[in-house]
């Protein structure tokens, strides 16, 4: 008797010219025991390399207008960085330092802390003396 189930559909197949280098896959959770189900995720799989991160990263920048998309086109700061998702990808991994900047708007909008940023203890400093 399973607590979870779910739906795992590839979606699309993503293509450099005419090879196939992954997946964009839909997870649907159709059965949850333990939280509301139906909640649903897209990202990517690229094989050898696993999920896409900076697909991930990519997809909530535009959805949280971080990355401004305009028909196929990706731009951020006023700089266009690729024309369709792979392009803009590949944009993103040839310039880390960009990547980074955007991924700490994502997770600022998130609520998520930083890497690099120090985090406020979960306890109170006063309360650890022994």
């Amino acid at each position: 008797y399973s607590s979870l189930r779910f739906d795992i559909r590839r979606i699309a197949a993503i293509k450099d010219g005419q090879e196939a280098i992954g997946n964009r896959t839909r997870v649907k959770m159709v059965k949850n025991k333990v939280a509301p189900p139906f909640k649903t995720a897209e990202f990517d799989i690229i094989y050898g390399e696993g999920i896409s991160k900076l697909g991930d990263m990519l997809d909530l920048a535009a959805e949280h207008d971080i990355i401004e998309k305009s028909g196929a086109w990706f731009a951020y700061g006023g700089e266009r960085i690729g024309q369709g998702r792979e392009n803009a990808k590949r944009f993103l991994k040839e310039h880390p330092a960009m990547a980074a900047e955007i991924e700490a708007k994502v997770r600022l909008g998130y609520g998520m802390p930083v890497p690099g940023e120090m985090r406020p203890p979960l306890v109170a400093p006063e309360t650890l003396s022994s």
